[in-house]
């Protein structure tokens, strides 16, 4: 059977915002209060989706959550009409109506872990929502993300989830943008290399190691194809939150910053100790240091298997403007190595809050059975791509600034967008303020 990834992008919702709330992103602290364009970013994100499929990969996507989330505020002791939730909250707490009007649910990367059913014991792809307890307006996201998981991958003869770690930040778990796997081909046996942190002295660590334990042992791993390595403390507080920051993983190949590692040296062997395959493309800190490689997103770029078994990098505008970066990538896609294409995208929407390529999409390992299983609405053609587009040049706003959240007129405009997604999807009273 053969076995294909498929990227679930995130649909981008229509509350784009650059609210700042991520600490240690330093791209949504510097653009904190500064006007967004969520139309734009929208139209961006569907457009390296489309590209992505010209290219020859399949491609999903995941719907944007509900925002706000009017039950937040409520549990939080706002209560009446759902517009004086609105203005109260937007009188007492704004940063608070911030928080529950975010779009980070767009960053796919982090809504789960996935393992394939290749390496699972039981033979089913696992997936386990991302609890996110590092930052709030995250961690509201884990309950949507698995009704949307559930709804997507519902067969249970093929697709078992898995809730949310409990245990808050003693168990902080940031979905796949701290996992990676490796295998000589998608449909080996793969090695996963789940990456934690300790604090830095500038920022915390959001992904413990007891999490990435917890998940793999969910999801029915063999112990002995879970390598477990620290991040870098000298990358975190560089601005690499998630270690697909400084790393990312495909197929036999790790591409990463020289610094992704606390002690390279062990972390290295213990990568080459459990897959002896692997081809390590490590970008030297002499060549391309950590600041461009943070600011340029150079290893947050997607690295896929195109149909004819070569890989490719799927970058932002920002790596090949930067002159190490792209040197960097000219020189790795040169010559017979296993990386043979480059292609740069505009997704500066994203980018300017936090986000690359690869923060924007979920990888999921599928055979041919479980494709078919999957929910057929959330696979993507050019025709679903034109409509989705058109529905994001309707509703969604070209200019939101984050003192517009606190206008009750633009709850009822969010969930207009999301109401029509619903019709033009078939989806039935999918959100809660539907019902």
């Amino acid at each position: 059977m053969t076995h294909l990834e498929v990227n679930f992008d995130g649909l981008i919702g229509p509350t784009h915002n650059y609210a700042g709330l991520a600490i240690g992103n330093l791209a949504s602290d510097r653009n904190k209060g500064e006007a967004s364009n969520p139309r734009a970013a929208a139209l961006q994100g569907l457009a390296k989706m489309r590209a992505l499929m010209k290219l020859g990969l399949t491609q999903g996507f995941l719907p944007p959550q509900e925002r706000p989330r009017l039950d937040i505020l409520q549990a939080l002791g706002f209560d009446g009409s759902d517009r004086a939730a609105i203005e109260q909250a937007a009188e007492a707490a704004p940063s608070l109506l911030a928080n529950v009007y975010s779009a980070s649910c767009m960053w796919t990367a982090n809504a789960a872990t996935v393992a394939p059913s290749l390496d699972a014991a039981d033979g089913k792809v696992h997936f386990t929502s991302a609890n996110l307890a590092a930052n709030f307006h995250r961690s509201i996201e884990a309950t949507e993300t698995a009704r949307a998981l559930r709804h997507i991958f519902a067969d249970e003869d093929k697709f078992v989830h898995h809730a949310a770690l409990p245990g808050g930040a003693h168990f902080g778990d940031e979905g796949a943008a701290n996992h990676g796997r490796l295998a000589p081909s998608h449909g080996e046996k793969g090695v996963h290399l789940f990456v934690y942190g300790e604090d830095g002295g500038r920022f915390p660590a959001r992904q413990k190691r007891a999490a990435s334990e917890a998940v793999a042992r969910n999801h029915r791993l063999d112990p002995d194809h879970c390598v477990y390595l620290q991040q870098s403390k000298v990358a975190l507080d560089a601005g690499a939150f998630h270690n697909d920051v400084v790393g990312v993983a495909n197929g036999s190949v790790l591409f990463l910053h020289e610094q992704s590692f606390e002690d390279r040296d062990a972390a290295h062997a213990a990568i080459r100790a459990a897959a002896p395959f692997a081809d390590i493309i490590e970008a030297p800190a002499s060549q391309v240091n950590l600041a461009d490689a943070v600011s340029s997103y150079l290893f947050n770029s997607q690295l896929v298997t195109l149909p004819d078994g070569a890989m490719a990098l799927i970058l932002p505008r920002e790596t090949e403007e930067n002159d190490a970066t792209r040197t960097f990538v000219e020189d790795a896609t040169s010559g017979n190595g296993p990386i043979r294409a480059a292609h740069y995208f505009d997704v500066r929407e994203s980018m300017r809050n936090g986000g690359g390529p690869a923060c924007l999409r979920l990888r999921v390992l599928l055979d041919g059975d479980e494709r078919g299983a999957t929910n057929q609405n959330f696979i993507l053609d050019d025709a679903k791509i034109d409509v989705l587009e058109a529905w994001a040049a309707k509703h969604y706003r070209d200019r939101l600034f984050p003192d517009d959240l606190r206008d009750p007129a633009f709850m009822d405009e969010a969930y207009g967008a999301l109401d029509a997604l619903t019709q033009l999807l078939g989806m039935g009273a999918y959100y809660e303020f539907q019902r």
